[in-house]
C-alpha cells in the first residue's frame, strides 16, 4: 500500500481519490473547510450516487485534510485536480492555482510524481517542467460525466498517460487495479498529445451537441419532425443514437471552456469547424430565446438550472445563457431549483414551491422535461425530444 495525495475534491479529485483508496492510502487536500469536514464525516460534497456509497465504505483508506504538508509528505503520487477556468480576457486557461500547487508540492515533497488531472492548454506540461526546473510532472486526462464521475473511473472508456515510462506505467497500473472494468484501452503518449486528446475529445462532443441543435432549428423552421430525422440518422451505426438529444446548448464544467481553449490554441492554424463550434452555442441560445420572447410572457419561469437531473452543477449551465438574454429584454424571471437555497439565482427570484412556480409563470423554459411539469406542458418551452440527459 502506497500513499497517494489528491489536491482538490471536486468531481475529478474526489472520484480518483475514492477509486484509489481501495488499495492505497489516500489523503485528499482542499482549502474548503466545509468540504473537508463533510468528507471526514463520510458525506459527499457533490451529487454522485457511487461517491456517496463509496465514501461510507469502511474498507477504503481515505481521509481529507486542510493541511497540505500532511497530504504531500511521503506521498509517492500526487494527483492535482484544481480548477483551470477559461479567462476570456487572456483568451487562455487560468493556470495560476495549478502553478502555485506545483510550487508547494516541490517545496514539501520534491520526489513525488505529480499527475495533473486538471484540463490544460496544449503545451502546458512541457512548459511548466522547464519553468519549475523539474521533470516529475505528467498529465493524464479525465473523461468523466457529471453525476457519474466515480462510475466512469470504475469503468473507464480509456486511460491515457502523457508519458511513456516505468513511473507512468506504475500509475496506470494503480488505476487498472482499482477499476471494475478490466479490458481497458491504455495509451501512453507525449504530454502535448495527451493534452490535445482531452481538448479535441470535448470539442468533438460539443460539435455533436451543436450539430443536432442546428438540425432541430432547421426542422422547426421548416415544419419537419426533429425526432424522425434524428432516429433515421441514428439507425446508421456510424452515427449512432448517443449524444443526439436537442437542448439549449452545451454547458457544464468542461465543454464551454475547453472549446474556447482549443480555439485559442488554433490561433496559428487555419480552421473553420473549431470556430463554428464555439459560435454555434451562442447562436443556439439566441434561437431558444427568440422562441420564448415570441410568446410575449410577463414572467418566465426557469424549471431547473442544474446541467443534468442527477447533478448539482450550476456553473456554465446551458440555461444560464438563455436567462441572461431574456433578462436583457426586460422580462421578469423566476427559478425553480430545489437544490438551491438562496433567494436569488442568476439575478432571478427562486420560487421552490412548485405549485406557485407553475401558477405565476406565463412561460416555463426547461432544458430537460420531467413528469413534474407535464400538467402545464402547454406553458413549457423545451427541445427535449428523447427525454434523456445523454
Amino acid at each position: 500500500m502506497i500513499k497517494i495525495a489528491i489536491v482538490g475534491t471536486g468531481y475529478v479529485g474526489l472520484s480518483n481519490g475514492l477509486l484509489l483508496a481501495k488499495f492505497n492510502e489516500v489523503v485528499a487536500y482542499d482549502i474548503n473547510i466545509e468540504r473537508v469536514e463533510m468528507l471526514q464525516n463520510k458525506q459527499s460534497p457533490i451529487v454522485d450516487d457511487y461517491i456517496e456509497d463509496y465514501i461510507k465504505d469502511s474498507s477504503i483508506n481515505f481521509r481529507a485534510t486542510l493541511d497540505k504538508k500532511d497530504a504531500y509528505e511521503d506521498a509517492e503520487f500526487i494527483i492535482i485536480a484544481v480548477p483551470t477556468n477559461y479567462n476570456p480576457e487572456d483568451n487562455y486557461f487560468d493556470t495560476s492555482i495549478l502553478e502555485s500547487t506545483i510550487q508547494d508540492i516541490i517545496e514539501i515533497n520534491s520526489k513525488a510524481l505529480m499527475v495533473i488531472k486538471s484540463t490544460l492548454p496544449i503545451g502546458f506540461t512541457g512548459r511548466i517542467r522547464k519553468k519549475m526546473g523539474v521533470d516529475n510532472i505528467i498529465f493524464s486526462p479525465e473523461f468523466l460525466r457529471e453525476g457519474s464521475a466515480l462510475y466512469d473511473n470504475l469503468h473507464p472508456s480509456r486511460i491515457i498517460i502523457g508519458e511513456s515510462s516505468d513511473r507512468a506505467k506504475k500509475f496506470s497500473n494503480l488505476l487498472i487495479e482499482a477499476s471494475i472494468k478490466k479490458d481497458i484501452d491504455l495509451l501512453f503518449t507525449d504530454s502535448d498529445e495527451a493534452e490535445s486528446i482531452k481538448l479535441f475529445s470535448n470539442t468533438y462532443l460539443a460539435m455533436r451537441v451543436a450539430f443536432f441543435n442546428e438540425l432541430d432549428a432547421f426542422a422547426m423552421n421548416n415544419g419537419l419532425s426533429t425526432k424522425d430525422i434524428i432516429e433515421g440518422m441514428g439507425a446508421d451505426p456510424r452515427i449512432g443514437t448517443h449524444y443526439n438529444n436537442p437542448s439549449f446548448g452545451y454547458g457544464g464544467y468542461c465543454l464551454p471552456k475547453d472549446t474556447k481553449q482549443l480555439l485559442a490554441n488554433f490561433k496559428d492554424t487555419p480552421n473553420n469547424i473549431i470556430k463554428a463550434i464555439v459560435e454555434a452555442n451562442s447562436t443556439r441560445k439566441d434561437f431558444i430565446t427568440s422562441l420564448v420572447l415570441k410568446k410575449n410572457p410577463k414572467i418566465v419561469g426557469v424549471y431547473r438550472v442544474v446541467m443534468k437531473n442527477d447533478s448539482d452543477n450550476f456553473r456554465q449551465s446551458a440555461v444560464e445563457g438563455i436567462m441572461r438574454r431574456i433578462k436583457e429584454e426586460g422580462v421578469k424571471m423566476v427559478v425553480y431549483e430545489p437544490q438551491f437555497e438562496a433567494e436569488e439565482l442568476f439575478n432571478a427570484k427562486v420560487v421552490n414551491d412548485l405549485g406557485k412556480f407553475k401558477k405565476i409563470s406565463d412561460v416555463i423554459i426547461a432544458n430537460r422535461m420531467t413528469n413534474e411539469i407535464l400538467d402545464v406542458e402547454e406553458k413549457v418551452v423545451t427541445r427535449d425530444i428523447f427525454n434523456s440527459d445523454k
